[in-house]
């Protein structure tokens, strides 16, 4: 499914006569030559639709949770329905796309493009619409806001291939393919404006930053290239209007590539690290320590008996590149560690005492927050059947596991269970539950006698601080 003749010298080329065209007055040669030249482009711009159209599909899904009256005015809880867009990885189903367009969903339906339903396309410029199937939910992962999803009985679906986001230049030009507002099999057209944007400081997720027209609906939706190679998953768009404003942004292939794999692998992500802590070096720094350079990376920090310290790095030690890469500085650094492979191990040079030296690292995995409070549960102490959770009281010895709390009295959810008996928003390990449908919750024994009071199908609205936030969380018990 690859396109062979080369769009970026056609556009190249057209760019390139557009300019003359302006400078002197055109020949009816030059016209000619260029309507050659778009007309090219535009049958090279086709095939790219021709390829991807197929392979992306409309996401439908169904959570419980606050809807407006018909008026308009009060909330009242009921099914919330939205939709997005994903792209088919694997012809046996297996669809990428972002986890905020799943996230609490239970029910999801997948509209699969019309050449898949069986039907002719005809000559009618309407299109046809599509096979509506269902679909489930693989694993989800927050942090890279991914999610894979699976539809059921599936086999020889065409599919896209992820390329390497590495490669990417600036003023690349790349495709967007989803359902903004709806518009389902829609294109957009665009270049690489950056092709690592950070959008927190202390995040190591990057993104393609894009002036393809991306809107709501068009996430989870794929960045591709001229040659229909997925170099990203449309993902967000900063606006002060709420529509398209020319900043849109991609998770990378690279990155979404290790998601997949171990999604599919795991449900889960396992996340590497070697335990150290970099930071970029700067004048001052350099001065002050007396370094060699004043740019790059500096350990600031080595953990005890970890990977790093096993190895020989020290605190000091000037990091120069990572497997073959130089490091610019310490973000980079992050990012680059960010998706290397658990189990795996890491080459770094660095320089110590004005001598450079190269070392082995093993990556380990990441210990997870959310695992922090299995060796205080039990089923048999901790388990709310319910609200498949197994929970905590907030005492001395818990609090001890959380940044500083709102309150003194509350529970904790330890662990979600396999038996959940909700729909709705989930409950998070490391949720602190303050109060249940105005009910303060100021222990175990409490939450329990609250939620044996609730009939089947009513609501139940959590308060819960989450990552020093509270929150609203909205369930229907079953």
């Amino acid at each position: 499914m690859q396109i062979h003749a080369s769009l970026r010298a056609a556009v190249l080329a057209a760019a390139m006569l557009s300019l003359a065209c302006g400078l002197a007055a055109p020949s009816l040669a030059q016209d000619a030559d260029e309507d050659i030249l778009f007309n090219r482009l535009s049958q090279r711009m086709r095939a790219v639709s021709d390829t991807v159209n197929p392979c992306v599909v409309q996401i439908f899904t169904a959570a419980y949770g606050p809807v407006a009256n018909a008026q308009g005015q009060v909330a009242t809880f009921g099914t919330q329905r939205s939709s997005g867009s994903g792209v088919i990885l694997d012809p046996k189903g297996f669809i990428v796309t972002n986890a905020h367009v799943v996230d609490g969903a239970r029910k999801v339906q997948v509209l699969l493009s019309p050449q898949l339903s069986g039907r002719s396309e005809g000559e009618s410029i309407m299109d046809d619409r599509g096979l509506l199937v269902g679909a489930r939910i693989i694993g989800v992962d927050r942090e890279t806001d991914l999610a894979v999803l699976k539809i059921e009985n599936s086999k020889d679906l065409p599919y896209l291939k992820l390329g390497n986001s590495d490669q990417l230049f600036q003023g690349q030009m790349v495709f967007a393919f989803g359902s903004p507002l709806g518009l389902t099999n829609s294109m957009s057209m665009g270049v690489v404006s950056a092709k690592a944007r950070q959008l927190e400081s202390e995040s190591p997720m990057i993104y393609i930053q894009t002036d393809a027209a991306v809107n709501p609906g068009n996430s989870g939706g794929p960045l591709v290239t001229a040659t229909g190679e997925v170099v990203g998953i449309n993902t967000l768009i900063f606006t002060q209007s709420g529509g398209y404003e020319g900043l849109s942004f991609a998770a990378p292939s690279n990155i979404v590539s290790s998601v997949y794999e171990q999604l599919r692998a795991f449900g889960r992500v396992r996340r590497g690290t070697i335990f150290v802590s970099a930071q970029t070096i700067n004048p001052w720094m350099a001065t002050g320590l007396g370094l060699a350079q004043d740019y790059g990376v500096i350990l600031s920090d080595v953990y005890p008996k970890g990977p790093g310290d096993s190895a020989g790095l020290r605190i000091g030690d000037i990091l120069l590149s990572l497997d073959g890469k130089p490091m610019e500085n310490a973000r980079q650094f992050n990012v680059n560690l960010y998706g290397k492979p658990v189990d795996q191990s890491i080459t770094l040079e660095i320089l110590r005492g004005g001598k450079k030296q190269t070392m082995q690292v093993k990556v380990m995995e990441r210990p997870e927050p959310s695992l922090r409070f299995f060796d205080l549960v039990t089923p048999q102490n901790n388990l709310i059947r319910r609200l498949g959770i197994l929970a905590l009281d907030l005492d001395d010895e818990t609090k001890r596991l959380l940044p500083p709390l709102r309150h003194n009295k509350g529970v904790i959810v330890a662990a979600p269970t396999a038996d959940a008996s909700v729909l709705g928003q989930n409950l998070l390990p490391g949720d602190v539950i303050y109060s249940l449908n105005g009910r303060s919750v100021n222990d175990l024994k409490e939450l329990r006698q609250y939620v044996k009071e609730l009939g089947y199908g009513d609501a139940a609205v959590f308060q819960v601080e989450r990552e020093r936030e509270l929150k609203f969380l909205t369930m229907q018990i079953d």
